[in-house]
């Protein structure tokens, strides 16, 4: 049995959420898509180790913070190489910089969750699972921590932190019930300095990220 790692990493690309993809330069399934990894170069490599140093190989990512683990894939036949268990681990963070295609990755880039999860575009081995199951954990960690606000300016609008929600959910919000449920979510934001015009003119308050990282109650999607 052979263990490998896998690395499902996701940002914001615009107004919406993007995961890291890399065209595979070596067989099996040389030229296809997949997420970045690679296996353990020795018994004595550590596992999260091993994922940070496929990440930097492959996509030239170095500082990528806080890679958690996502679960480990096993299942008879997931690679024609033999018996393959891959840990997988996810990391969610804003402003991460563009790819750059190194060792065994022939390129690299952010790529559209939606075309992964659609199946618009095809992936290798069974990394769609594993791009699925990160995204919903990504999902989950917004209904119930802080998450979202690092990926808004120091400081910014109501609106613009829904867009964060509506682009990680793949949902449209309704303004006044994000609004509530914000702000039922004690220390989740706090007010900021002066007014801002927004784009239609009209000035809309300013807040910042406030001292609690767990929400209570949470941002449950069922409810918006």
């Amino acid at each position: 049995m052979l263990l490998a790692v896998d690395l499902v990493i996701l940002t914001l690309r615009g107004p919406s959420l993007h995961v890291l993809l890399i065209e595979r330069g070596v067989e099996p399934h040389q030229g296809a898509l997949a997420l970045p990894g690679g296996f353990l170069r020795d018994l004595d490599e550590d596992i999260l180790a091993a994922a940070q140093r496929e990440l930097t190989e492959e996509a030239g990512l170095s500082e990528v913070p806080h890679l958690e683990p996502l679960g480990f894939y096993g299942e008879p036949g997931r690679d024609p190489r033999g018996r393959v268990v891959s840990a997988a681990y996810l990391a969610v963070a804003p402003r991460l910089p563009e790819p750059v295609a190194g060792t065994d990755a022939a390129e690299a880039w952010w790529r559209p969750v939606d075309d992964v999860l659609s199946a618009r575009l095809h992936l290798a081995f069974d990394h769609r699972r594993m791009v699925a199951e990160g995204v919903e954990r990504a999902r989950v960690k917004l209904e119930h921590s802080a998450l979202a606000t690092a990926f808004c300016r120091e400081t910014f609008t109501i609106s613009e932190l829904q867009q964060v929600y509506e682009a990680v959910w793949d949902v449209r919000l309704d303004p006044r019930n994000f609004y509530r449920k914000v702000q039922k979510a004690e220390g989740f934001i706090v007010p900021a300095g002066p007014m801002r015009r927004t784009e239609n003119g009209r000035p809309a308050r300013l807040f910042k990220a406030g001292p609690m990282q767990t929400l209570y109650p949470p941002m449950a999607r069922s409810a918006q």
